[in-house]
């Protein structure tokens, strides 16, 4: 039996290549080659990886560059991304909001920007006393959310022609509080009737300075010509029933 298993030994031998076998210094034991096996991976796995990898990079890029241009755009885009606010707008106390001064307010009422604007809505969020003792003229009195939601929503206002816009703007007595939350509630309902980022009024205003400011320059564009504050004191009844129903 010893000789045959020293003849076939040495038959194998000179029929296939020598092949070296590694020291034990060089570190490679069995169980860390393994792992070096596994951690390779066999060159059919890694070409079957690389379209998935690049597919996922490439969504990634895409997701960055259109976050980069929304980004980019000052915040400048009307609400539903498509275009460039029209109107010239300036600096307000909330950030998150377009605010126009009462000399482009005017502009609008004379008719400067009419092959632009299909309808443009001013919305006077003030409580009724208030509108009665003087308003802007053409505006709405919608003081609670309940009426924007019925004035506004209920039968949304369409732009006949997609090139020209229907614009609202918001004010109150002085546009610090009434005004942006009427504003800002309109753009959330509105976004909750729409897939993102569609919507019925995509351009919402508020003017600075409110219906006070504008009163104080433009007088002849209010009726009656006249000036009633909300702290009136012939009306503080009125004042606490709109402020409960308010909240």
């Amino acid at each position: 039996c010893r000789q045959l298993f020293c003849s076939l030994s040495g038959t194998s031998r000179a029929s296939r290549p020598i092949l070296k076998r590694a020291h034990p210094w060089d570190g490679d034991t069995p169980v860390k080659a393994k792992q070096q096996r596994r951690l390779a991976g066999t060159p059919s796995e890694e070409a079957s990886l690389e379209p998935v990898e690049r597919l996922q990079h490439s969504r990634s890029a895409q997701h960055e560059e259109i976050k980069s241009l929304l980004d980019s755009d000052d915040q400048n885009l009307i609400g539903d991304f498509s275009k460039a606010h029209l109107l010239p707008t300036v600096e307000g106390k909330d950030p998150g909001l377009k605010y126009i001064s009462p000399d482009t307010l005017v502009a609008v009422l004379t008719g400067q920007w009419s092959s632009f604007i299909q309808s443009s809505i001013i919305v006077d969020c003030r409580y009724p006393y208030e509108y009665e003792g003087g308003h802007i003229k053409g505006a709405v009195n919608l003081p609670l959310q309940w009426d924007v939601e019925q004035f506004l929503l209920e039968q949304p206002i369409v732009p006949l022609d997609s090139s020209r816009r229907v614009i609202i703007i918001f004010h109150c007595e002085f546009s610090a509080h009434r005004g942006p939350k009427m504003c800002r509630f309109l753009r959330e309902k509105d976004r909750s009737c729409h897939e993102y980022p569609q919507l019925h009024y995509p351009e919402l205003y508020v003017l600075k300075g409110g219906y006070r400011d504008f009163f104080l320059q433009y007088p002849a564009h209010c009726e009656p010509q006249d000036y009633r504050p909300m702290e009136h004191g012939a009306f503080q009844e009125e004042l606490r029933q709109f402020r409960c129903q308010s909240r």
